[in-house]
């Protein structure tokens, strides 16, 4: 068992750096571990420090477990009561994802009739998703304003705040995606 572990984290590391579009340089970027160290890592012969697991982890936003390899199960079960939910004023908004790798946000917003939400930035660098599956929503983004129909997808720069508004008599659903920029 002890041999196989720094194949499962050479595996483990490759597997979770590709799904998130990262290259090695971007990996030691973030981790602020040198690149041939991420190198070494992903080829298995590597004898890490805890100190470089723990960055290299937290750079992938996920449990040291889960990049070692000794966890369990990579299926998480969360209860809707245990999803983040904020309500502000007729307005709803759910996080969807809450174990997402580093910078990606799903959240549900959820507007009744005549509700209005300021959302924040997503931060230098983000570009934001938002798509109406019921009603219609409104968004202002600086001095634009755009009406979402229900399919439409808007995507703007992430760095910039959004209004959402429901200017109909019944509830509007929409969902947002942020997600790091390439």
């Amino acid at each position: 068992m002890v041999e196989s572990a720094p194949a499962g984290l050479a595996h483990n590391l490759k597997r979770l750096r590709e799904s998130r579009g990262l290259s090695q340089q971007r990996l030691a970027d973030a981790s602020g571990v040198p690149r041939p160290t991420v190198a070494h890592l992903e080829s298995g012969t590597a004898n890490p420090t805890l100190s470089v697991l723990m960055k290299v982890a937290a750079a992938l936003a996920v449990d040291l477990g889960e990049m070692v390899g000794v966890a369990k199960s990579s299926v998480r079960h969360y209860p809707a009561r245990a999803l983040p939910v904020r309500t502000r004023g007729k307005a709803r908004v759910r996080a969807l994802l809450p174990d997402a790798p580093g910078g990606l946000s799903l959240e549900r917003l959820e507007l009744s009739a005549g509700a209005r939400l300021a959302s924040r930035s997503g931060g230098p660098g983000t570009r934001r998703y938002v798509t109406c599956e019921s009603g219609e929503v409104e968004l202002s983004i600086g001095d634009a304003v755009w009406r979402l129909q229900v399919g439409e997808v808007l995507s703007f720069d992430g760095c910039q705040g959004a209004n959402y508004a429901n200017r109909t008599r019944r509830k509007a659903v929409c969902y947002s995606v942020t997600a790091p920029g390439s």
